[in-house]
């Protein structure tokens, strides 16, 4: 008769559950995601508001005596994206709301994950997590899932708080030039970019450690070399094929600088 005790094999997929049910419940509970998701729900009624007010504002610059006509949004829809122009890119001009736009949640979110990560390193929770609960690709998989979550979030936010800025100022909610279809994949193509951002500030973040303000200006510098190209990649008149490219794009990130985050957790010291 075998009498032998026998322990419960830990395997990979049970790490990674069990890290994410910790990350999740710490997310769920931090006062910084809310935060967070009512900036994303508000920044869009204020900005919206407001450029309906100053729109058709003149500024005259004293030295030279220029005058500059402040232009509104001419429809809600400018508060999600821009269409691509004559010359073939979607960049939408340089004017505040081509600038301001759902875009800037892909570097709102950098500060959610640095502060997120860092704090793990600051009060030893990482060191002790690694010692006795999980390994290092099952943090960095965990935690870069944890910001894709909230980044989706921030984005489905910002979503609603355009439409209701656009209710408020009276804006117009017709579509010209893409379809209520192109929409749905411009914030599909956009939740699946974030992915590339989400891994480049989880990589940034372990580097920094403990040292939060190193991990937000690296990651929002890091953050600012593919920013530009958002617009172009994810235009309100989006198709399929901008859909497989965020996809693929957020697959190969993740994965690649998933890899890099895991080599420097191994090769540098966690405190």
């Amino acid at each position: 008769m075998n009498n032998r005790l026998r322990f419960p094999e830990y395997t990979f997929g049970k790490r990674l559950i069990s890290m994410f049910r910790v990350d999740f419940r710490r997310m769920f509970k931090s006062p910084l995601f809310y935060i967070l998701i009512a900036c994303a729900l508000l920044i869009p009624v204020v900005m919206n508001v407001m450029m309906s007010m100053m729109d058709g504002s003149v500024s005259v610059d004293p030295q030279t005596g220029v005058e500059t006509i402040i232009h509104g949004p001419e429809n809600v829809w400018q508060s999600i994206g821009t269409l691509p122009t004559a010359q073939g890119a979607a960049m939408g001009g340089m004017d505040v709301m081509s600038m301001c736009n759902i875009n800037m949640m892909f570097m709102l979110v950098a500060v959610f994950v640095c502060l997120f990560i860092c704090a793990d390193f600051r009060s030893g929770y990482a060191k002790n997590l690694f010692t006795v609960r999980a390994r290092k690709g099952e943090y960095v998989v965990s935690k870069t899932l944890a910001g894709f979550i909230c980044g989706a979030f921030m984005l489905a936010f910002y979503f609603i708080g355009a439409i209701i800025g656009g209710a408020v100022s009276g804006l117009s909610f017709e579509m010209l030039g893409f379809t209520a279809v192109n929409l749905v994949l411009c914030m599909i193509a956009k939740l699946f970019l974030m992915l590339v951002f989400v891994a480049i500030f989880v990589l940034v973040s372990v580097i920094a450690k403990q040292k939060s303000w190193l991990a937000i200006c690296g990651s929002l510098g890091g953050g600012m070399l593919l920013f530009m190209m958002v617009s172009m990649i994810t235009p309100l008149n989006s198709g399929l094929m901008n859909v497989f490219l965020c996809i693929a794009g957020g697959v190969l990130f993740s994965l690649c600088l998933g890899v890099f985050s895991r080599l420097v957790l191994n090769k540098t010291r966690l405190v």
